[in-house]
């Protein structure tokens, strides 16, 4: 066919006789006009994404704003109930306790109140106690501190922890100043947290003088009483705003803090970097005690520089896009009829080639005979075998006279197995598929890649190959035939056969193995890793052992907080010192929650390094629950369900041995059921046991979560009362003899007991302490029943 009855289109719609300017200006346009559609959608989604990003800056740093304030009324609270809980604060302690609490904060201050008849006596002690003149002062007209003038009453700076390399201005009066006095009288009168209005700070360097003084009143634990005294903390709006974010040459945002309870309005904190030409304005309410704080935050010019519009860079990309794609088809159409004639050129010599290549296919075939461990089997469309190498002849038995132009592929294969793959490569394809094409048709799961096939030998034996199938294509690119290429699998198939059964003996060893079996390495660069995890170790986890052996720290986190750290530890000296390995710990599963595992491993050092282990894994969950319910039956009452005689006694002897490390009160108070006897003889155990029930249930109901209720035997009790003086526990005892008085049993009536209340002291033992308990029940019984005696005072 001539070469001019072809007139192909360039791109596919483009005539080869259109005008190259013409088409280039065409392109040049329509470029231009998308180019500017779509810097006109990104200029759009540049506003929508500025004002996201904006409020996202807005939303956090307002977040992190008010949890600083948050913070500071915390720690204040924290040193207000340190001075609840506390008879006295030494300084040290104070020094102590505050110390740590200085973040974002100036100084934290502890200012009692000191009337006018206690000035001189509180002078004279601090001094005292300090080692130094302690004058209560004030601020006079020079801005100096001074000794203050005689009033009712003063709030003077006793202790300061303070970050100012200035020092703290003790005996400093908060009264003096009608600020901060307006701001004791707010924390008074309200009993919380107060905020003085914007201030200059005293004893504080001018770079962080403005700010806040946030006031604390302290009371007696009653908590009905004026305050006597307050704790503050001393606030810089710097240090506790500006400390940890961004430094004004890179902060995104400029904000300003407002106090809106003052008058004037002042500004509490500003930002000192350039505040960008943007529209873009955030408004926010913090809280800080008793105040509300307006913060405004607008973006900054790093922020306006961060954020620039790419619209002049689309333009122009696009621009010059429309510009190369033009000129690129302008020669494109300009060099067309050279194209042409350069493809005659080529026909004359691709007709020299061919010559060649015929050369070349004697060549070829000799190749193909060279390689005789793979067989080589060529056909034409029809499927007949027209190439039979070496390989082949060697591989089937059969000769290349027997098989070429004679056989075709198709008698070469299995006919079962074809017509199973036929069958199936239906299905996938949606067409039928002939049995002839089955081993030459790809399915769309598996393109290019070898599959195993059952040939029939010349003699009719079978022989397992691997086989790639692909088309044959003549110079012009037209479809002339199949190519396949053969290579004998029947030993690797053996070896695969035979490491599957070893998998199918292990596998089902371990099914029969309670827990799981597994091989562990530890590396050196600290890679954890299972090497082999049989099927329990799933049920052990809960996770599937593919994933257990790409990451084994997915156990890891299994474990549970509190022992994951131990576990890790005992591995790791398991490895360093190759001994056994061996833990119990808890697991938290998705499915089954809290288990109880133990584990026990081998280790064994790898010659490249790192450590193997070879060990199994148990769930013991079951043993754990019945020592739990063994130990719950060795303290218990079975009776009544109260703790028994040996609980009770380990327990005094533990509170006696803490009581002598650290000091305080204990008391008991033993309980004898008057007349007991009778009501067995006259009712029967059964409702004899029933009282002691009911006595229980009464009196547990009475206690509280920390006093420790026990049956001694037969018809005595005894209460356990740590932290509880003679007084407390005479009153609790009182309390507990009411409740039984109160309220009748069916069917004895009313059940009385006699109670004996005595208080450890320091110089005794245990028995010492119950010798004195029984004798006030002995006493109680003595004088008529029905009572509570207190222990007799010491002789």
């Amino acid at each position: 066919m001539p070469l001019q009855a072809v007139r192909p289109k360039i791109l596919g719609f483009i005539s080869e006789q259109a005008s190259a300017w013409l088409v280039a200006l065409v392109v040049l346009l329509a470029g231009c006009t998308l180019t500017g559609i779509v810097a006109w959608a990104t200029h759009d989604l540049y506003q929508q994404q500025v004002r996201q990003r904006f409020q996202l800056l807005v939303n956090e740093r307002y977040t992190r704003l008010q949890e600083r304030f948050e913070d500071q009324e915390q720690r204040l609270n924290s040193l207000r109930r340190f001075f609840l809980n506390s008879q006295q604060v030494s300084r040290e302690e104070f020094d102590g306790f505050t110390q740590p609490l200085l973040l974002r904060a100036r100084a934290y201050a502890w200012a009692p109140r000191v009337f006018r008849e206690q000035r001189s006596e509180f002078e004279r002690q601090v001094s005292r106690d300090r080692g130094v003149d302690f004058v209560i002062r004030e601020l006079n007209t020079a801005g100096e501190l001074a000794p203050a003038p005689q009033r009712d009453e003063y709030v003077p700076v006793l202790y300061s922890q303070t970050q100012s390399l200035l020092g703290s201005p003790l005996g400093f009066d908060l009264l003096a100043q009608p600020l901060r006095r307006a701001t004791l009288e707010r924390a008074q009168k309200s009993g919380r947290l107060a905020v003085s209005q914007p201030m200059q700070l005293v004893g504080v360097e001018p770079a962080y003088a403005a700010g806040v003084l946030l006031v604390a009143p302290v009371s007696n634990q009653a908590g009905n009483d004026p305050p006597y005294g307050y704790v503050m903390a001393v606030i810089s709006m710097r240090q506790l705003v500006a400390d940890g974010l961004p430094k004004s040459p890179r902060d995104n945002l400029v904000m300003q803090i407002v106090d809106t309870s003052d008058v004037q309005q002042r500004v509490l904190y500003e930002s000192n970097n350039v505040v960008a030409d943007s529209p873009l304005v955030g408004a926010r309410r913090l809280t800080l005690g008793d105040h509300v704080y307006a913060l405004t935050l607008r973006p900054s010019k790093v922020f306006e520089l961060a954020n620039h519009s790419s619209l002049s860079a689309i333009l122009i990309m696009g621009g010059l896009l429309s510009l190369l794609l033009s000129a690129l088809l302008y020669v494109l159409v300009s060099q067309r009829q050279r194209a042409l004639k350069l493809v005659e050129q080529r026909t004359v010599q691709l007709r020299l080639r061919e010559q060649e290549l015929r050369g070349a296919h004697g060549q070829l075939r000799s190749v193909l005979n060279a390689a005789t461990q793979v067989a080589i089997i060529a056909t034409d469309l029809r499927g007949v075998i027209n190439t039979f190498n070496a390989g082949a002849e060697k591989m089937l038995g059969f000769t290349a006279d027997q098989v070429v132009g004679k056989l075709t592929l198709e008698s070469l294969h299995l006919a079962t197995e074809l017509e199973m793959r036929s069958a199936k490569l239906g299905v996938a394809l949606g067409k039928r598929i002939p049995a002839s094409q089955a081993m030459l048709v790809e399915s769309p799961d598996s393109l290019h890649e070898a599959r195993e096939w059952t040939l029939i030998r010349e003699d009719g034996s079978p022989l397992n190959v691997n086989m790639l199938g692909t088309v044959l294509l003549d110079d012009h690119g037209l479809w002339v035939g199949h190519l396949a290429i053969y290579l004998d699998v029947t030993e690797q198939k053996r070896a695969y056969e035979a490491l599957a059964a070893r998998d199918r003996l292990l596998k089902k060893l371990s099914a029969h193995v309670p827990g799981g079996i597994f091989q562990f390495t530890l590396e050196p660069q600290d890679n954890w890793r299972f090497i082999y995890a049989s099927d329990g170790m799933r049920d052990i986890y809960e996770i599937e052992t593919g994933l257990l052996q790409q990451d084994a720290k997915r156990v890891f986190e299994r474990i549970h907080p509190l022992d994951v750290e131990r576990v890790r530890a005992s591995v790791r000296l398991s490895a360093l010192q190759l001994s056994h390995w061996r833990e119990e710990y808890r697991v938290l599963l998705p499915q089954r929650g809290l288990r109880w595992i133990r584990g026990e491993a081998t280790p064994e050092e790898l010659p490249g390094g790192g450590t193997l282990w070879h060990g199994y894994v148990s769930d013991i969950s079951d043993l754990k629950r019945v020592e739990e319910e063994l130990r719950a039956l060795s303290i218990t009452d079975s009776l009544t369900g109260i703790h028994n005689r040996r609980y009770f006694q380990d327990r005094l002897r533990a509170e006696i041995a803490r009581l002598n490390r650290t000091h305080g009160a204990l008391s008991v108070i033993m309980l004898d059921i008057d007349h007991f006897k009778r009501i067995n003889d006259k009712h029967g155990h059964a409702v004899g046991d029933a009282v002691l029930q009911e006595l229980c249930a009464r009196i547990s109901q009475r206690l509280r979560r920390t006093d420790v209720f026990c049956r001694l035997g037969g018809e005595e009790f005894m209460v356990l009362c740590p932290t509880t003086d003679a007084e407390q526990a005479y009153s609790l005892a009182t309390d507990l003899w009411q409740s039984l008085r109160t309220a009748p049993m069916d069917p004895v009536g009313v059940v009385t007991a006699s109670f004996g209340v005595a208080s450890w002291r320091g110089d005794e033992g245990v028995d010492g302490l119950l010798l004195r308990a029984d004798s006030a029940v002995y006493v109680a019984k003595q004088a008529g029943r029905d009572r509570v005696e207190a222990e007799r005072a010491r002789a």
